[in-house]
Order: C-alpha cells, then structure tokens, then sequence
C-alpha cells in the first residue's frame, strides 16, 4: 500500500532536493521534530540519458561482470563455511563459473531485445521544485527555528 500524500502546510518551496534537504537538516539540529516533515517534488518528468551504443562486446562485458560478483559472492559464502584448506580455489571457480554463465546470460539476453534497444541509458527522476511540508499546528516553531541566524560549525 502506498502512503498517501502528505496534508498541511507548506513550509517553503526550493528549486533542488538539496536546499529542501538542507531546510530538513537544520531543522534537525535544532532539535524540532523532523518526521513531522515531508519533501514533496511537483511536476515529475522522467530524463533519460543515452550513454552510448551498445554491442555484443558490451553486453558480454556487462554480464561477465555482474556474474563475477555473484560467483565472488558465493564463493566467498561456501570458503567460509568449508574446513578445507584448498577451499581457496573455490573462490576463484565461482569466481569464473559465474563470470562465464553472467556472460552468456547477457549475450542472449541482448540478442533478444536487439531489434528494440540498441543503446545504454541511465533514468532520472526529476521535480521542477520541492515543498516542505509540514504539520500546521508545528508551522508557526518551525519558522521561527529558520528565521535564526543558522549555527556555524
């Protein structure tokens, strides 16, 4: 179930999560109740960005990678549990074994979608401004908290 938007009063309106985020951040350090706050982004767009073309080389490459890890992951998990000296080398095999299924999974899972997507993106969600919002009955603290000079550290 998804919480529902957040009912009261709106605190400030900034151009970026990070000035919100500061607001929130001073407001914390004053000691004032924060999870009664909450950054809202309005007027959602979603950005992708192309990061370049993608080929079987690439799509190896990527696979390869992701499945060493989880070959890493694995072997690392039996070395630890295993009382065999030699148990070392099966880090390594996983290592491999991983590496060569990731490659091949990423091979043909490339040459399935080659006709639709031929490129690497990377998703973005983003707000055109953020609102704090927050209780009514803690507006009026909040305020005043902010209309102090901020504490130099």
């Amino acid at each position: 179930m998804f919480p529902s938007l957040p009912r009261g009063e709106v605190l400030g309106t900034y151009d970026t999560y990070l000035e919100a985020q500061a607001v929130v951040d001073r407001l914390s350090k004053a000691e004032f109740p924060v999870k009664q706050l909450a950054i809202v982004g309005n007027d959602l767009k979603t950005v992708e960005r192309v990061t370049g073309k993608l080929t079987y080389a690439k799509a190896a490459g990527a696979g390869a990678a992701s499945g060493a890890w989880f070959g890493l992951f694995f072997g690392l998990i039996l070395f630890l549990f295993t009382n065999n000296p030699n148990s070392l080398a099966f880090v390594g095999a996983a290592l491999l074994i991983g590496a060569g299924f990731g490659m091949i999974f990423g091979i043909v899972s490339y040459t399935m979608s080659r006709r639709r997507r031929d490129f690497t993106s990377i998703h973005q969600v983003l707000a055109s401004n953020y609102q704090i919002i927050i209780d009514p009955s803690q507006l009026v603290r909040a305020q005043e908290l902010l209309a102090r000079p901020a504490p130099t550290e």
